[in-house]
């Protein structure tokens, strides 16, 4: 946890609070991973904290490249479009000055899923109500 943000403050605020208050502490791509460990399963989010640390390098660098490439591919069954941004944040943590584009981009994503599954969540509530209502 940042210096300076005590726990029982961070769970009052906001998402964009929270953002604001962390942004001043480190930078976008650290934000970025860290909402991203919120949202993944458990096993995958001890994979991602061992790919942020410095010795994951070796293994972060080409498997980085290889997404990007297989972005290339989007075609493809297996490969796709989702492949680029995941290429693109395993890079950013060693290239410096892509870290603050990436991390934007992925605090973006980020709210555009959690706003899409509040949608699809409504959604379901809604229909859910009119079938019991039938």
């Amino acid at each position: 946890m940042p210096v300076g943000i005590d726990f029982a403050s961070d769970c009052r605020m906001t998402i964009p609070q929270r953002r604001r208050a962390l942004a001043s502490k480190q930078d976008e791509l650290e934000e970025a991973f860290d909402e991203l460990e919120q949202e993944v399963p458990k096993r995958l989010t001890r994979w991602i904290r061992w790919l942020r640390t410095p010795r994951a390098r070796l293994v972060r660098l080409p498997l980085g490249i290889l997404c990007i490439i297989g972005s290339f591919l989007w075609f493809l069954p297996v490969l796709g479009l989702w492949f680029l941004p995941l290429g693109l944040l395993l890079i950013a943590q060693d290239v410096r000055f892509l870290r603050r584009p990436v991390g934007k981009m992925t605090l973006y994503l980020l709210d555009r899923w959690t706003q899409l599954r509040k949608w699809w969540a409504r959604r379901r509530a809604r229909a859910k109500a009119r079938k019991m209502v039938s």
